[in-house]
């Protein structure tokens, strides 16, 4: 893959999954709104979380770590990539489809490692319900990230980037019908998910088969090569999941407090925003290039892909962060505060904003670091890094909970996540100079990081010159827009003036798509 096709890709995914997040966070405006913070949204986060995690460690995790690479190499080298994609296929879903029984049996099992603090009050006999709903999702997902693994493999990143987009359009459209028709708003979300997953799994698989990938469902076979997957898998669905298992272990801490949950599951949705666009897009992209680049020996190409993926991350990354820090209660009370949410819910939800706005760029340098593993197909010192990385969440977010209440979660998080980055960062210095951040890197992160802080400057200048706007309900969106204008042009205008962004060189990526 060249250069431009790498800044393609990460384009034609950012932008999908841009589109994916506004929907997602139009999503929680109207869950706040409709629901707001309480019993029922405690419920409804605690059991869309359950799928959520397990898709990280079978879809997002396994297979992007041992599937691609392998799939990848196999396309490229012509030696039966369809018969390993069919095998594939096959196993995960006997395996996914056992977990969903397990899960639809002991269901409040489940609830009651990931939300013990629910036990003994409605919001556990309310997660059981939902979960039980929701919880078939994730085969359809997993199936589903098979098939964008394939697609992304084979250089048609629009589909399967585009895919996610869906759940938000099925879930909106619930909610607005069951708004309008009447019903419980909840009931209608939580059949809607579900339903996404099939659609976004019949949309992904037909692609696959455009792209000459027609897999059926077949019985599972013991190979050498899903040996070998399972091999690489299992670590791996432990270190690309460390995030979720981090939140889950929030989760425990935060149910022991009324509403806690949905504090922390709003405030993680505005950081999401950046990471999913940035992260989620450059390490979909940057994966099945590693693996080619070095499978090929080029290894001066790993080293430039590597450096211009974490370049434009962090241009994108750091300012987005800075901007959560400084006024993260302007965002919060505009987005959020409307209809069922409060004050008091803005000021929670915009203390764990800020906390883990400092833990964003380390959350998008995992998505830039753990490639460099995951091309050379190991995962087990990923899988080591993850248990240090849990230790110290589990360490922090239980050992403050007294001192410092239900916020000490999103401190734990934000710790942990920096604690993995290092490791990551450390332990590939032993693959060499083709993954490392080469000069060009070194030279704009310090200019990045200055224009970034010019930035800030201008955000809190800028909010308090709107503060009437921001306050005034008919025209705090407005002066919302007008405060993301300033942030923008204050920091592409310093980060051009000081050579850490080059405006020219994203405009031409762009012409040359």
């Amino acid at each position: 893959m060249k250069p431009i096709r790498l800044m393609s890709g990460f384009f034609t995914v950012g932008v999908w999954t841009l589109l994916s997040r506004v929907l997602g966070f139009v999503r929680e405006m109207l869950l706040l709104s409709l629901i707001g913070p309480g019993p029922v949204m405690d419920a409804f986060v605690a059991a869309f979380r359950l799928p959520n995690m397990f898709r990280r460690f079978f879809a997002e995790g396994a297979f992007n770590a041992a599937f691609v690479p392998m799939f990848s190499k196999k396309l490229e080298g012509e030696e039966g990539a369809g018969k390993f994609a069919q095998d594939a296929f096959s196993g995960l879903a006997l395996v996914v489809l056992l977990l969903v029984g397990l899960g639809m049996v002991f269901m409040p099992a489940f609830v009651w490692l990931t939300a013990e603090g629910f036990s003994g009050d409605a919001r556990f006999d309310l997660t059981v319900d939902y979960g039980r709903v929701v919880f078939p999702y994730i085969l359809f997902m997993s199936l589903a990230a098979l098939f964008s693994g394939i697609l992304n493999a084979t250089g048609r990143f629009a589909v399967a980037a585009a895919a996610p987009v869906l759940l938000n359009v099925f879930v909106l459209t619930a909610m607005l019908l069951g708004t309008y028709l009447g019903g419980e708003v909840i009931i209608w979300l939580i059949w809607s998910i579900p339903l996404a997953g099939l659609a976004q799994l019949a949309l992904t698989w037909r692609a696959a088969a455009e792209a000459g990938f027609v897999l059926r469902p077949a019985r599972p076979r013991w190979t050498p090569d899903m040996r070998a997957m399972i091999v690489i898998a299992l670590p791996a669905a432990m270190a690309s999941g460390v995030m979720q298992i981090n939140l889950v272990v929030g989760q425990l801490v935060a149910s022991q407090y009324e509403n806690a949950v949905s504090w922390l599951f709003a405030a993680d949705r505005l950081y999401q925003l950046p990471l999913g666009v940035v992260g989620i897009a450059v390490g979909v992209v940057l994966l099945p290039d590693l693996s080619r680049r070095l499978q090929a020996g080029d290894d001066q190409g790993a080293r430039n892909a590597l450096s211009r993926a974490a370049e434009i991350s962090l241009a994108l990354t750091i300012p987005s962060a800075v901007a959560l820090m400084v006024i993260p209660q302007t965002l919060v009370s505009v987005l959020f505060e409307r209809g069922a949410s409060g004050v008091d819910d803005t000021a929670a939800i915009a203390a764990a904003v800020a906390v883990y706005a400092l833990g964003l760029p380390a959350f998008v340098l995992q998505k830039i670091l753990q490639p460099i593993y995951f091309a050379r197909e190991d995962t087990r010192r990923p899988f080591y890094f993850a248990i240090v990385a849990m230790i110290v969440n589990v360490v922090l977010a239980v050992g403050l909970a007294p001192y410092i209440g239900w916020i000490s979660p999103a401190i734990a998080a934000t710790v942990a996540g920096w604690v993995m980055v290092l490791c990551l960062f450390v332990g590939s210095r032993k693959y060499g100079q083709a993954v490392r951040f080469d000069d060009r890197f070194r030279k704009r992160i310090w200019r990045i990081v200055f224009a970034a802080a010019l930035m800030g400057v201008a955000l809190v200048i800028g909010n308090a010159m709107l503060e009437i706007l921001l306050n005034t309900p008919w025209w705090r969106v407005l002066g919302l827009i007008a405060l993301v204008a300033i942030g923008a042009v204050s920091f592409f205008g310093s980060a051009q003036v000081l050579g850490a962004v080059s405006i020219s060189e994203i405009k031409g990526s762009l012409r040359r798509r």
